[in-house]
């Protein structure tokens, strides 16, 4: 639950925060509650892509002396990044981007564990869905120890998009699954690269994966037949730093 600084109290305020801008991870409203004023910000939260979660009365307790009118918004503890204005600010630093997109990823343990292996593996941004993901919170932070803080997280409305965008920009999409016939350490990760993960139960989504220039794997030789996608996303990350060491090539 996000501390009473971090969060946006009655539907009034909430519609002002969104139409201003103001990040909001998720909006809690309280099951069975109605008005018009209520009504108005639930739709304004989902035009603008904010999920709604409807509660028992008995979750607002944390709150009960704040004016919520049930409902409140969480405002996110980061700042996020526009996709299309961080690609060409890479390109322009001299960088070959390394980004790591994250799909449907919505552990937040996961989701910071990752965030702590990437800003050490010198990934220059995390790319995750707006919805059906977990959020950056407090709890996300902490397993990141601070690395959330540090790296730029994109948040896109729709993954295929922007999938679409990064092979038109010249990446080399790669998805990391089972489903490859070709293992990681044959897959080219030199020059602009996206590495993809894909949800703890279901892997990478189908239109994601017929949208990724290469399919790689990870070998599970010794019996296992899955890994933690925050283990997995780790030997990926490292696998591309390997092979875009200067003058290392695929056949070192």
């Amino acid at each position: 639950m996000g501390k009473p600084d971090q969060l946006i109290y009655g539907p009034h305020a909430l519609i002002e925060s969104i139409r201003a801008g103001v990040d909001i991870t998720k909006v809690m409203a309280i099951r069975g509650s109605f008005g018009q004023l209520l009504d108005d910000a639930i739709r304004t939260c989902r035009e603008a892509g904010i999920p709604v979660q409807f509660v028992p009365r008995e979750r607002f307790d944390f709150i009960r002396e704040k004016n919520h009118q049930g409902i409140c918004g969480f405002i996110s503890p980061i700042s996020y990044h526009q996709l299309d204005q961080l690609i060409p600010q890479l390109f322009e630093a001299g960088k070959d981007p390394f980004l790591l997109v994250l799909d449907r990823v919505t552990d937040v343990r996961n989701l910071g564990a990752i965030a702590r292996t990437a800003y050490c593996a010198g990934v220059d941004a995390i790319v995750i869905p707006k919805t059906d993901a977990a959020p950056v919170n407090e709890d996300a932070i902490k397993t990141s120890a601070g690395a959330l803080l540090k790296i730029p997280v994109c948040r896109e409305a729709h993954l295929k998009t922007t999938m679409e965008y990064l092979n038109q920009s010249g990446f080399s999409t790669i998805a990391c699954t089972e489903k490859a016939k070709d293992r990681l350490s044959q897959t080219d990760m030199s020059g602009p690269i996206a590495i993809v993960m894909g949800n703890e139960e279901s892997g990478i989504s189908p239109e994601l994966l017929k949208r990724c220039t290469y399919l790689a794997k990870i070998p599970m030789d010794f019996g296992v037949s899955s890994l933690n996608v925050s283990v997995a996303a780790g030997i990926a990350m490292y696998e591309a730093l390997e092979q875009r060491r200067p003058s290392r090539t695929l056949e070192e």
